[in-house]
């Protein structure tokens, strides 16, 4: 038997060890790797604990969507609260989003993506790998990006977008409109799902509109991060579970059926 996101939802809702188990075990990996990138250093256990306390408060709503797709949708909500807990001070240049907006308006829909996985903090190398683009050719659109954007403004420094990068993401996943695309659009266009016409629409939609072009580089990095995630050795999960007040299992259950074990 295979135990799937899905199912661990259900178990977390409604309290049960097996599911508080596997959520440890499958996903403190992939707050990690978020904190690694977006923060690193010593607080980053402190801040990893406190997502996963607040994820068990009864008034937490990260487990209460089970749409468009499990998994991914659910990492892409956990993504948030980890980005919320590391809301710093305001950048020393602010830049906010309708400079942005104005700025690179010119750009086409993916040189737009290329600019925005930069406040995402991503090198030019990485957001190759995620936009499927030569290096080089981030590297180019960056350059132009930042002649824009430099023309807009009254102060410049070459790290402006990722020190802005929090605020703008939190600005832009709060533009949402009527006509904003859901995340199954992005996801059936990532999964190769989308028809000719079905693209078109994403397309013409997220020219103009950086929640959408912020929302797809969110799910974009969430594929990434579920890419070869492995889940914690007992040893290493177990502190994680008395953490949670979750009882202690000499091997998880859901292995154990996998296994054909007792």
């Amino acid at each position: 038997m295979i135990y799937t996101c899905y199912e661990m939802i259900r178990d977390c809702r409604a309290g049960r060890p097996e599911g508080w188990s596997y959520f440890v075990a499958n996903y403190v990996p992939a707050v990690r790797k978020l904190l690694a990138h977006y923060a690193g250093g010593s607080a980053s256990q402190a801040v990893l604990e406190r997502v996963l306390v607040a994820a068990r408060q009864p008034e937490s709503s990260l487990f209460q969507s089970l749409e468009p797709a499990p998994e991914r949708w659910f990492v892409a909500q956990l993504r948030q609260r980890v980005m919320a807990e590391l809301a710093g001070p305001p950048a020393e240049i602010p830049l906010d989003l309708e400079t942005v907006a104005a700025a690179l308006e010119p750009l086409t829909l993916v040189e737009k993506q290329a600019m925005w996985l930069e406040t995402m903090r991503y090198s030019p190398a990485q957001t190759g790998v995620l936009l499927r683009m030569a290096p080089a050719t981030v590297e180019k659109i960056r350059v132009r990006g930042a002649d824009l954007i430099r023309g807009k403004v009254d102060a410049w420094s070459h790290t402006l977008l990722a020190e802005n990068g929090a605020a703008l993401g939190r600005a832009a996943a709060a533009a949402a409109g009527n006509e904003c695309l859901p995340p199954k659009t992005f996801f059936d266009l990532l999964d190769g799902r989308t028809t000719w016409s079905g693209r078109d629409r994403m397309e013409r939609h997220s020219i103009g509109c950086w929640h959408c072009i912020d929302h797809f580089c969110r799910l974009v990095e969430v594929v990434e991060l579920l890419r070869g995630n492995q889940p914690l050795a007992e040893g290493e999960a177990e502190p994680f579970r008395r953490l949670l007040g979750v009882p202690a299992s000499q091997r998880p259950w859901w292995k154990r059926r996998a296994s054909g074990g007792a």
